[in-house]
C-alpha cells in the first residue's frame, strides 16, 4: 500500500501545472504550481500549506499545538501544518491543495 503522501500525490498529478519536486529550502518534497512553491512536507503525514489567513479562519484550521518546526508560528501567518492520518483525511487535504493552488 502507498503511503498517505504517496496517495495525495497521485490525487494531485493530474492538475495541469502541478508538480512535485525536492524542496530547495525545507528538505523533503516541495510541491509547485507553475514554477511556484506553495507547500511541502514535513513527513508522509503532515504538510505545510500556503492559504491566505482569511481562508485558513473560514475554515476552522489551526495550527498543531505540538509543532516540531514552526512551533512560535503566528497566527497571522498565511502557512498552516495539516496532518493526515486516514485516506480520507487524503482526499481533504487534496482539497485544501486545490484551494491553495487557486490563492495562487
Amino acid at each position: 500500500m502507498a503511503s498517505l503522501k504517496n496517495q495525495l500525490l497521485a490525487l494531485l498529478a493530474s492538475i495541469e501545472g502541478f508538480e512535485a519536486q525536492p524542496s530547495q529550502v525545507a528538505g523533503g518534497t516541495a510541491l509547485f504550481f507553475r514554477g511556484k512553491e506553495f507547500a511541502h512536507f514535513h513527513n508522509d503525514q503532515e504538510i505545510d500549506l500556503r492559504l491566505t489567513r482569511k481562508i485558513i479562519k473560514s475554515l476552522g484550521l489551526s495550527h498543531p499545538s505540538d509543532s516540531q518546526l514552526h512551533p512560535t508560528r503566528a497566527a497571522s501567518s498565511q502557512w498552516i501544518e495539516v496532518r493526515f492520518n486516514t485516506p480520507a483525511e487524503v482526499q481533504r487535504v487534496a482539497e485544501l491543495v486545490k484551494l491553495a493552488i487557486v490563492q495562487l
